[in-house]
């Protein structure tokens, strides 16, 4: 199964990195070998990762993570901020993977179909995940949209981009910097379940919301090391 498959590819993708940079770094300290790891599992590499495994929520996260001491410290601090975004919108599922935090929407919580004007109940999710946001100022966002493959490429990739936008024009009026936010659309390009099922389509119908860490955080996590 496809799904499986892409799993398979991010964890040989990864093992096979960290094993090439530890090799090197016999003299150093544990602190040190995890920092390093974490420096050469990001930018290029995550975005390596997360293509080969197609999930760009994942590949986000790994290119944002410092690793060490202090990937630990960010990570405390996310795992305090998924738990508020547990407990204040219901609508979410959040998962917590290395130094960030994954807020998935099933599309249908979010919009009819075929359409990109947020429900009534969505808003209230969003308003309470930008809450969130507001008192947790130091991370960077990315909103990413997908479809299920009814329909052409080029129809679900501009449908995909427009609901991402949607979540993004809704967050920064509620109080959000919108440097902080980034939106890229993945149209049907990015399934995590199979599309030959009506269950399976509604599964890719989705926005994930990406949490990492800002440069100001990263900063403070290596002093406080």
């Amino acid at each position: 199964m496809k799904t499986l498959k892409t799993k398979i590819a991010t964890y040989s993708i990864a093992i096979a990195t960290l094993g090439v940079l530890a090799s090197g770094c016999d003299s150093m300290t544990k602190t040190q070998k995890g920092a390093a790891i974490g420096a050469g599992a990001g930018g290029t590499v995550g975005a390596f990762i997360g293509k080969a495994a197609g999930n760009t929520a994942l590949g986000a996260i790994i290119g944002g993570a410092v690793g060490g001491t202090a990937g630990a410290f960010i990570g405390r601090k996310m795992d305090r901020q998924a738990a508020e975004i547990k407990q204040t919108v219901p609508g979410a599922t959040v998962t917590r993977e290395g130094e960030g935090i994954i807020v998935k929407f099933d599309s249908g919580i979010l919009f009819d179909v075929d359409k990109t004007a947020l429900k009534s109940a969505a808003q209230t999710n969003l308003e309470n995940l930008a809450a969130s946001l507001k008192s947790n100022p130091q991370t960077n966002i990315s909103i990413i949209g997908h479809t299920d493959n009814t329909g052409s490429d080029t129809y679900n990739q501009d449908l995909s981009v427009r609901r991402a936008q949607a979540v993004k024009t809704f967050i920064t009026a509620n109080g959000i910097d919108g440097s902080r936010l980034t939106t890229v659309g993945k149209g049907e390009g990015e399934p995590i379940a199979d599309n030959t099922s009506a269950d399976g389509r509604a599964q890719n119908r989705r926005v994930e919301i990406v949490i990492v860490a800002n440069e100001a955080l990263k900063q403070e996590a290596k002093a406080a090391q």
